[in-house]
C-alpha cells in the first residue's frame, strides 16, 4: 500500500490510496467467496460456480462493491496511522482507478481534527466567587422541613376554601367552549396561594364550600409555550370534592428529633448550616475551575469544523431524551410544550456544543504541550473509585472490568483533571 496526503482545505485533507494489484485479486476473490452463493449459473449447483463463469456472465465488476469495502477498510486506518491523521468524521471516498490486474487506486478526503494555537494559559486573573449562608436560607429549609412533616386533616363540612387550604377538585378546561388536551383532572389536590395553576385560577376557589361548583375564568401567559393557549381565554368548570387543611409541627426541639438525628433545633440548624457551607465550598471551586479554563480557552485560536460541533449537538440531544425519559416523557412530547422543534433547540444548543468542543480541543493541546500523561497506576485508582460508587462487592474483579472497557475514557479524564489543577493553581485570583 501506499498513501500520499494532501490539504484540500482548512481542517480536510484528502488521501490518495494505492492498493497493489496482487492485494486487489485477493480482495475480489474473498467478495467472490462471500457472494457465490447469490448467483444462479446453468449447468452449476448453486455457489459452486466457478468466479471466472460469474464475472463472464454477470461483468467484471460484479464484486467490486465487496472488493473496494475489503481494500477501503484494510487501508484506510493504516493511512491515517502512516500520516498520523485524527479523523471527526466518516471519510468520502472517490475510485481513481480499478480493474482487473491493475493496482486499486481511490481518495479518501476526510476533515480531520483541528490545530490548536494555544494563547496564555498559565498566571491568568480568574475571578473567584464567594458565598455565605445566610440565617433566611436556613431558615427556610427549616420551613420546607416543616412542609413535608405537615399534617393534613379534613375540615369540616360547612367550611370553606381558604388562603393556605388543599383543595381537592375535579376540573375540566374549556377554550372557546371547546374542551382541550391536557385541562382535566380528577381529586386533584391544589394547595391555595402555591401559585400552581396559571393566572387568580387559585384565588377564584376562596370561598366556596365542599360540593360547590364554580365556573374559573382564567387567561393563559402569551408565552405559555403551546400554540393553541398561548394568550387564550379559557373557562374551567370545578367542583370541590374535598377541603383539607395543613397543620405545621411546632419548630422546637421534638421537630428536630423527628426529622434528624439531633436532640435540638440548635444543632439541627448547626448541622444544616455546616452543609451549606460544604456545598458552597464545592460550588466555589467548581466555579473557579470553570472561570480558569474559560480564561484559557478565550487565549486560544482554533477553527472548529461543523462536524464536530453537529456531533457534539447529537450528544447533547441524547442526553435531554434520557433525562426526558425518568420524566416520562419523550422528545415529540417536549417539543409539543415547548412550542419547539428540533431544529430550534439544537439551534438553542449549537453555541454551548461548541464551547464544549473548543473546551476539550484546548485541554488536550495542553496536555500535549506540558507533557501530561496518566500512569497505570492513576488509571487504576480511577476505575476503583468507580467501582466503590458501583456498590459492588467484588471491587478488584469490577476494577478490572472497568479498566479493560474505559481505558481511553479513564485516561482522558485523568488527564483533564491534572490539566485543570495546573490551570487552577497557576490563576491569579481576583475578586
Amino acid at each position: 500500500m501506499k498513501a500520499n496526503m494532501e490539504k484540500i482545505e482548512k481542517n480536510v485533507v484528502k488521501l490518495e490510496i494505492t492498493v497493489e494489484a496482487e492485494k486487489f485479486s485477493e480482495a475480489m476473490k474473498k467478495a467472490y467467496v462471500k457472494n457465490a452463493k447469490k448467483f444462479n449459473v446453468p449447468g452449476f449447483r448453486k455457489g459452486k460456480a466457478p468466479m471466472s463463469i460469474i464475472k463472464r456472465q454477470y461483468g467484471e465488476g460484479v464484486f467490486y462493491e465487496d472488493a473496494i469495502n475489503i481494500c477501503c477498510d484494510d487501508t484506510y486506518p493504516e493511512a491515517l496511522k502512516e500520516h498520523n491523521i485524527k479523523p471527526v468524521d466518516y471519510p468520502e471516498i472517490d475510485i481513481v482507478e480499478i480493474g482487473e490486474g491493475k493496482d486499486f487506486i481511490y481518495t479518501a478526503k476526510v476533515t480531520v481534527v483541528p490545530e490548536v494555537e494555544l494563547g496564555e494559559y498559565k498566571g491568568l486573573e480568574v475571578k473567584k466567587n464567594t458565598y455565605e449562608v445566610k440565617d433566611e436560607e436556613i431558615d427556610q429549609k427549616l420551613k420546607d422541613m416543616q412542609e413535608k412533616n405537615a399534617r393534613i386533616e379534613t375540615k369540616d363540612e360547612n367550611a370553606v376554601i381558604e388562603n393556605g387550604n388543599v383543595a381537592v377538585i375535579d376540573f375540566k378546561g374549556f377554550v372557546d367552549e371547546v374542551a382541550f388536551e391536557g385541562g382535566e383532572g380528577h381529586d386533584y389536590s391544589l394547595e391555595i396561594g402555591s401559585g400552581t395553576f396559571i393566572d387568580n385560577f387559585e384565588d377564584q376557589l376562596v370561598g366556596l364550600k365542599k360540593d360547590e361548583e364554580k365556573d374559573v375564568n382564567v387567561k393563559f401567559p402569551e408565552e405559555y409555550g403551546r400554540e393553541d393557549l398561548n394568550g387564550k381565554v379559557a373557562t374551567f368548570k370545578v367542583k370541590v370534592n374535598e377541603i383539607k387543611v395543613k397543620e405545621l409541627p411546632a419548630m422546637d426541639d421534638e421537630f428536630a428529633k423527628e426529622v434528624s438525628e439531633f436532640d435540638t433545633l440548635v444543632e439541627l440548624k448547626a448541622d444544616m448550616k455546616k452543609k451549606m457551607e460544604e456545598e458552597n465550598e464545592l460550588k466555589i471551586k467548581r466555579e473557579f475551575e470553570e472561570a480558569a479554563i474559560d480564561a484559557a480557552c478565550e487565549n486560544a485560536k482554533v477553527d472548529i469544523p461543523e462536524v464536530m460541533i453537529r456531533k457534539e449537538t447529537d450528544n447533547m440531544l441524547k442526553d435531554l431524551e434520557m433525562r426526558l425519559r425518568y420524566q416520562g416523557l419523550d422528545l415529540n412530547t417536549y417539543y409539543q410544550y415547548t412550542n419547539s422543534s428540533e431544529e430550534k433547540v439544537r439551534e438553542y444548543m449549537k453555541d454551548t456544543a461548541a464551547k464544549r468542543v473548543k473546551t476539550e480541543l484546548v485541554l488536550n493541546e495542553i496536555a500535549k504541550a506540558e507533557n501530561i500523561d496518566a500512569t497505570e497506576e492513576e488509571l487504576m485508582e480511577r476505575a476503583k473509585e468507580m467501582a466503590k460508587q458501583y456498590g459492588d462487592k467484588e471491587i478488584e474483579k469490577t476494577t478490572k472490568l472497568i479498566m479493560d472497557a474505559q481505558r481511553s475514557l479513564l485516561k482522558i479524564d485523568v488527564i483533564n483533571e491534572k490539566v485543570i489543577k495546573l490551570l487552577v493553581d497557576s490563576s491569579k485570583v481576583i475578586a
